[in-house]
């Protein structure tokens, strides 16, 4: 239970830390922000886990959780949206 809270915290911090990094690419809101950190941080710690950087249970570092944030961050500001109109 203790790694799962960490790689929340972790990817939350490391996703407002990839928004500053990416701060050109557009608008999205606090939450999305801590999600996708969040998702980025549980992306690297599976991706670390099946190439053998990380045991089984142990969350990914911290560079590595801002990196994943920083790819989901760009793929989610390259990703059409439909308009609200």
């Amino acid at each position: 239970m203790m790694p799962w809270l960490w790689t929340i915290l972790i990817g939350f911090v490391a996703g407002l830390l990839a928004r500053m990094i990416t701060r050109g690419m557009g608008p999205s809101g606090f939450w999305t922000t801590a999600i996708l950190g969040i998702a980025g941080a549980v992306a690297a710690t599976y991706a670390g886990q099946a190439m053998g950087f990380y045991d089984e249970g142990e969350p990914a570092g911290f560079v590595a959780s801002v990196l994943g944030a920083v790819v989901l961050l760009i793929i989610y500001h390259i990703l059409p949206r439909r308009s609200q109109s």
